[in-house]
């Protein structure tokens, strides 16, 4: 079983044969030194609340939720909110956001985010490549190096969320990540699943990736959880939650279970036009479940952060 990254044991022991991360674990190269870890506080000194968001399993709607998420705390034009785009080799992000085609401008103070409001900024490697169809074929220094990148070159200025959009998985991206943002404070993760045994296997494995790492988790958002026909509005289970679904699974965890979203046609179409699907159809079971969700991560984010001003 995995020490954990930040074990005396990380890279070396029994259980770290064959890992492809263990050498980084090792050596400790993938995480800020000294002077690396003062650059990021240095730049990420105005950033209130980081959540990362995670999936175990690729396509259950990580990015969906990402750009909801952003969108529903964007809601509030007083908060300013960054979405951070990590998903390097498949970057969906400036589709759903209606930014395709745009590109990342520097300036004196380094990287400027993209816009979609004046509230709401976005960074992410598909603004690097010169067409949306060209595949980022990088191994795993390169990856870490660029995730560094956008942490410490990218001008975020003051921002109450910093949401950060994660490959699927437990792999270079996300110890990158999580070493890189010790130098600063992250709130958490939320993890997305879909309802079938099959997301959920990969899923524990990412729970206990955030324990092992001592990532703090928000909660699990279970997605594509049930279609509701638009006409006779009889409910069908797409994917059937065979073993009792993510809410059992947050049940036998002791891990929150922050709510369901159901299968919506909208989603998809909001998400190709790259508009909001909150503004797009404010009355949707969807959008209804989506601000709950939010709402929820909000006051986890509020409570966590008084938390941390009392023990200071």
């Amino acid at each position: 079983e995995c020490p954990g990254t930040s074990s005396a044991q990380a890279g070396r022991a029994a259980a770290c044969q064959g890992c492809p991360n263990q050498r980084l674990c090792a050596t400790g190269a993938g995480g800020p030194d000294p002077a690396e870890a003062a650059e990021l506080r240095s730049r990420l000194r105005g950033v209130k609340h980081a959540v990362l968001v995670l999936s175990g399993k690729g396509g259950v709607g990580k990015s969906t939720f990402s750009a909801c998420l952003a969108h529903g705390l964007a809601a509030d034009e007083a908060k300013q909110v960054a979405l951070l785009d990590v998903d390097i080799c498949g970057p969906s992000i400036p589709k759903m956001m209606g930014l395709e085609g745009e590109q990342v401008h520097q300036s004196g103070s380094g990287w400027s985010p993209v816009y979609v409001e004046e509230n709401l900024g976005v960074m992410s490697v598909g603004f690097l490549l010169s067409s949306p169809d060209d595949a980022v074929i990088w191994r795993g220094p390169k990856k870490n190096g660029l995730i560094k990148q956008f942490l410490r070159d990218v001008d975020w200025g003051e921002v109450d969320y910093l949401i950060v959009d994660t490959p699927p998985g437990t792999s270079d991206e996300h110890l990158a990540l999580v070493q890189y943002l010790s130098a600063v404070h992250i709130d958490g993760a939320v993890i997305i699943t879909t309802p079938q045994e099959v997301s959920l296997q990969d899923v524990r494995k990412e729970i206990n990736f955030c324990r092992k790492v001592k990532l703090p988790i928000i909660g699990v958002v279970e997605n594509m959880s049930g279609f509701v026909c638009p006409k006779c509005k009889n409910e069908s289970q797409i994917f059937p939650p065979t073993t009792g679904g993510a809410e059992k699974m947050c049940q036998n965890l002791n891990v929150s279970f922050l709510g369901k979203v159901p299968l919506d046609p909208q989603i998809g179409r909001s998400c190709d036009k790259g508009l909001s699907l909150l503004s797009e159809a404010p009355d949707s079971l969807a959008t209804l479940s989506y601000r709950n969700i939010i709402q929820r991560i909000q006051e986890y984010c509020d409570q966590h952060h008084f938390q941390e001003e009392k023990i200071i």
